[in-house]
């Protein structure tokens, strides 16, 4: 079952790696392959899923906070995951033939595949919070894919409105499902949904709701979240295909027919839910009819139908409920191959404007049969399998469901709607495909497709056939198995008979018919000359309201909040930024009572209290030196920094100490290569003081001293609260045991807290990628530091002389130290080898081993300059960081596959020939990754620095030979 989820998304990562070639033919072999696999593995899961109800997959995450990765396929998540792959197969085939020359193929089918895993994904998640993970990254690749062509104006505004809305309800629905936790007690999919009744019944259950709701209304476009979708449509036709079809728009009617068994039943639910279908459903329609694009007409007709499974799920019945899912299988069919359709004919025709396309059935008559089928099954025309669903649809709408005016109008909204449905169906087809041959068309003599690029509309519009005259023998086991996986118990007897006699659906069924073919013909003059849009609603445009907040929102308050707030100084940003910190550790004591403890003075040993006054007036003085002798105030950071390495020996804390040392080696080596393109600072202490300048000073000073005097309290209660011995004996009696090593710091740095140093090593992997970006951006300042005279005396920039850095002049007038420093370079190597080996059972491990290797580059950089070290050290600085997280991740991955939870390690001895039993763990891996992400990180910034000094002396060279810079 994990497979089923596995696959698409490494078919995407394979897909990104091909390399952008005219040949289309291996990118869609891949995509193809992979989907028709994941398509066989879940077809031949069905008699799985019908024999045992549901098929389940679950590893360990965080069980301790209720979170296991979980993955469960039922009757209703298979028949999804049937159509999400089936229809994502048929996409894959006609795209091959879609797409241009120019396109960029293999990253299109890497979103596309990415899109599909995360689409089920959702599917079938066990866990309230891995379906909004994946929910969240349907709209990040859906983004992705709507602004495929990103040259394109109207692709980027859809992106990112669609983003903008999803991505909000998204979020909305995060928070819903965090207090569907809270009131089940668990986020376990099962679980919550045999809790309906206490959901129902709880106090929360009305902003769950409402969270919820806005999360699936915004994802399948309903009113008034509506106008993102025909936005959206200036992404390819495969895409438009697919995501009004099976996935992204289905998403959220998914959504809500998953919890439909926890929150349904309720005045509430019938309310919300109702209105915004009902509203969806007439609105979405009514202006479906007057689309010039064809794409449009498709999109506002998707979110009618999208609008009628709403209101179909707000009525509370079980067989209103199969009705909806039904209609959901119906739809995806015949609207994916209507945008196929349109596709073909945009494709062949150059243009979707409905009003320079006529008579194309004269070239394209295969074509345009089936359109013509597919749109009379978008219209409810009999023996089709859109008459079916919807006419349990009518018979649903003239049930008594609640005391409402909107149950009372829901028979006449109904049917109104399906006239409306008959009107742009009609138009559809009779504005296209017949009338007089059409004259001005971009590619004047349009044609057939290619034969496979039509294979996939024939298809689906076999399914709209066979479903539309055997239901009961095509989908009827199906629908069954879907059925009943929601509603369990509830289930209720339906027929799928295309004949129920002469009774009022029927009668609604025919009205709709003939009312829409009268209607359309009476008005084919009107909505032809109609180019303004529908009337009366011609300024009700939601995309219009949508900018109007969006520019509000971006210009008018960000603007005002950086006005008032923002500012280019960075000491500013500090003070806002310790403020907060400060606010944030004090107010939780406050509100909840701080307990003072009393201070007790114990015996200090001399040399050690020695040692802290040393350590306070250099912390002192390179506070009072920060101004002006940045150089001095650096120097008496180290010394600080040595005396906490110091400490840290001192009470015996040796991998602290280790660690401490490495890092104030190479953090003070990359701020002392910062410091020279920093400007220079004014030496006049005479200066009068303003004051402002002393009330800023003396703010300063208040806050250090408040901030101060709060860590240190922070501090004492950490060091003088009681702590159980259980927590220091569990790691001191299970560290070999459980970790397969002696030195229990590292042992639970990379075992029982390896997910906290996972997590820990990513924000190292983000600061290092945000510090080089921002280092490209930096320009040295025009009064940064100048050559030393050494280097200057034999830096002539002439024309024989080719340019030069100051590290490659440094092996001329510093030879021996630059010889020193490169003998250096394979014993520091050593070194590190030998720390990370040693690191499982004494001082050391992946950290302490990156940094001493980062040391080692940093001496070459140093040694030989930019120039020569880069020539001669092949490193890429984010394949090392890469290959690291990777890494990291796998390991704690491995362990879900062999059945344990994330990060298990796994410890035994192996036997090495003439060596012999030698200790063997697997989070020697996970610190394997540690270590290449700290190397990756650290020599990314020092690239970032070391360039500087390549582009200062070019433009120094620029000046020098009197050319502008």
């Amino acid at each position: 079952m994990l497979l089923l989820l596995v696959l698409p998304f490494a078919g995407s990562v394979v897909s990104a790696f091909i390399l952008n070639t005219t040949s289309r033919d291996l990118p869609v072999f891949v995509a193809g392959a992979t989907t028709l696999l994941t398509l066989i593995l879940t077809g031949a899961a069905y008699p799985f899923v019908r024999q045992n109800g549901v098929l389940r997959f679950t590893a360990e995450w965080l069980p301790q906070f209720g979170l296991d990765f979980s993955l469960r396929l039922d009757g209703f998540a298979w028949i999804f995951s049937m159509l999400v792959t089936s229809i994502g197969f048929l996409v894959i085939l006609y795209a091959r033939y879609y797409m241009g020359k120019d396109d960029p193929i293999p990253r299109f089918f890497s979103f596309l595949l990415a899109f599909m895993g995360a689409m089920l994904g959702i599917i079938v998640s066990g866990n309230v919070i891995l379906l909004s993970i994946f929910w969240e990254l349907t709209s990040i690749f859906s983004f992705l894919l709507i602004s495929y062509w990103h040259t394109s104006a109207a692709a980027r505004d859809g992106a990112r409105m669609a983003l903008t809305i999803t991505g909000i309800g998204g979020f909305c629905l995060l928070v819903g499902m965090l207090l569907l936790g809270k009131i089940v007690g668990s986020y376990d999919l099962d679980k919550i949904l045999a809790s309906g009744d206490i959901v129902r019944a709880h106090p929360l259950y009305l902003p769950t709701l409402v969270f919820i709701l806005l999360g699936a209304l915004t994802k399948s476009a309903q009113f008034p979240f509506h106008f993102w979708l025909p936005n959206a449509m200036a992404a390819p036709t495969p895409v438009s295909a697919f995501l009004h079809s099976a996935t992204m728009v289905k998403a959220g009617v998914f959504l809500l027919v998953r919890f439909w068994p926890v929150l349904s039943g309720t005045y509430e639910w019938f309310i919300l839910v109702g209105l915004a279908g009902v509203t969806t459903l007439l609105l979405g329609a009514f202006l479906a009819m007057f689309q010039r694009d064809l794409k449009g007409l498709l999109a506002y007709s998707t979110i009618s139908h999208l609008g009628l499974i709403t209101t179909l799920l707000s009525l509370g019945s079980p067989l209103s409920t199969v009705a909806a899912i039904f209609h959901m299988l119906n739809h995806a069919t015949f609207k994916a191959s209507l945008f196929m359709a349109a596709g073909i004919i945009d494709h062949e025709t150059g243009t979707r404007d409905m009003q320079r396309l006529s008579g194309l059935y004269r070239f394209m008559p295969a074509t345009a049969t089936l359109a013509m089928v597919a749109s009379a099954a978008m219209a409810g025309v009999p023996l089709l399998n859109g008459f079916l669903s919807k006419e349990m649809f009518f018979a649903e709408a003239v049930e008594t469901h609640a005391d409402s005016y909107l149950d009372v109008i829901l028979p006449y909204v109904a049917t109104l709607a399906g006239v409306f449905s008959v009107v742009y169906s009609l138009r559809f087809i009779h504005t296209v495909f017949f009338g007089p041959l059409p004259e001005g068309l971009p590619k004047e003599t349009p044609h057939e497709p290619p034969r496979w690029m039509r294979v996939p509309i024939e298809i689906l519009v076999v399914v709209c056939l066979v479903v539309g005259i055997v239901p009961a023998i095509s989908i009827g086991p199906f629908l069954q198995t879907a059925v009943e996986s929601v509603l369990g118990d509830r289930t209720p007897e339906y027929s799928l008979s295309i004949w129920h006699g002469f009774n009022v659906p029927l009668l609604m069924s025919v009205i709709a018919l003939i009312g829409g073919f009268v209607l359309y013909f009476a008005m084919r003059d009107y909505l032809s000359r109609c180019e303004d849009g529908p009337p009366y609603l011609r300024r009700l445009r939601g995309q219009r309201l949508f900018e109007r907040v969006l520019v509000t929102v971006s210009w008018r308050w960000a603007r005002l909040a950086e006005s008032r707030l923002g500012t280019r100084n960075l000491q500013p940003q500090l003070r806002w930024i310790v403020v907060t910190g400060f606010v944030a550790a004090t107010l939780p004591l406050y509100l909840s009572g701080f307990e003072r403890r009393p201070i007790v003075f114990s015996t200090v040993d001399p040399s050690f209290g020695l040692l802290w006054l040393i350590g306070m007036a250099l912390a002192i003085g390179a506070a009072v030196s920060a101004k002006y002798h940045r150089l001095a105030a650096l120097i008496m950071l180290g010394g600080v920094g040595l005396i906490v390495c110091t400490t840290f020996v001192w009470l015996s804390a040796p991998d602290l100490a280790i660690t401490q040392l490495l890092v104030e080696i190479v953090t003070t080596v990359l701020i002392l290569l910062g410091l020279r393109w920093l400007p220079k600072r004014s030496l006049d202490r005479g200066e009068a003081m303003t004051l402002q300048s002393r009330f800023r000073r003396f703010r300063d000073l208040s806050l250090a001293i408040a901030c101060g005097i709060g860590m240190s309290m922070v501090a004492f209660t950490v060091m003088t609260m009681p702590v159980p011995d259980a927590i220091a004996s569990y790691f001191l009696q299970n560290a070999y045991t459980g970790g397969g090593g002696r030195n229990v710091v590292n042992v639970i740095l990379v075992d029982f807290r390896a997910f906290d140093t996972l997590g820990e090593i990513a924000v190292l992997g983000i600061v290092g990628l945000t510090v080089y970006g921002l280092l490209r951006r930096f320009r040295p300042a025009e009064d940064s530091m100048e050559l030393p005279e050494q280097q200057l005396s034999q830096n002539r920039f002439d024309d024989e002389q080719p340019e030069r850095s100051p590290g490659d002049m440094m092996r001329e007038y510093l030879l021996v130290p630059s010889v020193l420093m490169q003998w250096l370079f394979p014993v520091i190597i050593t070194f590190a080898v030998y720390l990370f080996m040693r690191g499982h059972d004494m001082p050391g491990g992946g950290f302490s081993a990156g940094l001493t290797l980062s040391i080692a580059f940093l001496l070459q950089y140093l040694a030989g300059g930019t120039r020569w070290a880069e020539d001669r050290i092949r490193i890429l600085p984010l394949r090392w960081m890469g290959a690291g997280i990777l890494t990291a991740a796998l390991t704690g991955i491995g362990a879900w596959l062999l059945g344990y939870p994330f990060l298990t390690t796994h410890f035994r001895y192996v036997e090495i020939p003439l060596i012999g039993k030698v200790p063997a763990a697997s989070a020697l891996l996970f610190d394997l990754g540690v270590f290449s992400l700290v190397v990756g990180a650290t020599v990314l910034i020092l690239v970032a620095l070391a360039h500087q000094s390549i582009r200062i002396n070019r433009l120094r060279a620029l000046e020098a030979k009197g050319e502008k810079r």
